[in-house]
């Protein structure tokens, strides 16, 4: 949609729902969760014409927060400023981070001091809350506990109209949310891409999360046909005694461990009840250095994993060399086609000349 196009509709969208009847149900121009907002904030007793203050938690308070986010912070400190800092140089948007109750933890990125719109909120240990500064892309994260993108008029109260913000909540290895990140402009054009560079982001920081934790055998699992070692690569970590001690999201679906958790001492599953083969089998593949193991799973699918001992993970990054990631999966393919290099090839989309000089330079 056009810009015009775009504020006249969330103009139009403002008339129906803020300044005539509150309707019920699906307002035109506008996304559920905004609607939803909105309601929730005129429930209590806000205005869209009220000033809004943006106000600090109290010293003590503060203290508190940043103590109990000590880890998130340690975590997504490296990735805001590596990732963020590159993608959003030429944008003017800066990156928040957040506690679980909207109160800013962290300030990342070209924070101008004498605009006044951005000192507002620039700042650890300013409430953003969505019961203190109604609809925004934090309070709407937190709340809707997935990804968002908001724009100037979609906010619910007239004087934070100046600001667009992209959200994505954050979740510890437990699948706790302990957190959000957000990335604001203020009287920015639209740039609804961010909210795609958010979610990345902060799986990244999920990830690093997970790695934080102690750790004596981390797994990194994909489908069979890929590799592991990307950002969407589920991430699952063991103790010594096999016990999954953490996981990110991805893992957690991959592996529906969410039906798991709780049923065993401790919260999480035995990798035992996890994957069809003795655990022992994955140390002993990390111990030899191997690729990418296919591995039955107790729910009758198949998955590729990677397995490396706690001290030899890496935080960022592919964990295989790009070449070795390409023989991996070409070994692999010739190995599901029953050592049919012809059959190999069709499937990558290779020839095979190709499969055959890939696998002389392993």
């Amino acid at each position: 949609m056009p810009p015009h196009a775009r504020t006249v509709a969330i103009d139009q969208a403002r008339r129906r729902m803020l300044d005539g009847p509150q309707l019920d149900g699906d307002v035109p121009g506008l996304e559920p969760w905004i609607a939803s907002s909105w309601r929730r904030c005129l429930a209590r007793g806000q205005r869209p014409g009220e000033r809004v203050v943006f106000d600090s938690v109290s010293a003590a308070v503060m203290r508190r927060t940043l103590e109990a986010s000590q880890t998130l912070r340690q975590a997504a400190t490296p990735i805001i400023d590596r990732t963020l800092g590159r993608a959003m140089s030429d944008t003017g948007y800066f990156a928040l981070l957040t506690d679980p109750n909207g109160i800013v933890i962290d300030v990342h990125g070209p924070v101008d001091p004498g605009n006044r719109h951005i000192h507002a909120i620039a700042r650890i240990g300013v409430d953003l809350s969505e019961s203190a500064i109604g609809t925004s892309a934090i309070g709407a994260a937190l709340t809707e506990r997935m990804p968002v993108w908001l724009h100037r008029g979609e906010h619910f109260f007239d004087n934070t109209a100046v600001y667009s913000c992209a959200g994505a909540p954050l979740f510890d290895p437990d699948g706790a949310c302990i957190g959000m990140l957000d990335l604001t402009g203020v009287m920015a054009p639209e740039r609804r891409a961010l909210k795609h560079l958010v979610s990345v982001t902060a799986r990244r920081i999920e990830n690093a999360l997970v790695l934080l934790r102690p750790h004596a055998l981390s797994l990194r699992l994909t489908w069979p046909g890929h590799l592991p070692g990307d950002d969407d690569d589920g991430l699952l970590i063991l103790d010594a005694d096999g016990r999954i001690v953490g996981a990110n999201r991805t893992a957690t679906e991959m592996l529906d461990l969410r039906a798991n958790i709780g049923a065993s001492a401790g919260g999480w599953p035995h990798a035992d009840e996890v994957f069809a083969v003795p655990y022992g089998d994955l140390f002993s593949a990390a111990r030899r250095g191997r690729g990418p193991l296919e591995v039955p799973s107790w729910l009758g699918l198949r998955l590729l994993v990677l397995a490396q001992s706690g001290g030899d993970d890496t935080q960022h990054g592919p964990s295989l060399p790009l070449k070795s990631r390409e023989a991996a999966l070409i070994r692999h393919a010739v190995a599901q086609a029953g050592g049919n290099v012809a059959e190999a090839a069709r499937q990558l989309g290779i020839s095979r000349a190709t499969v055959y000089r890939k696998l002389a330079q392993r």
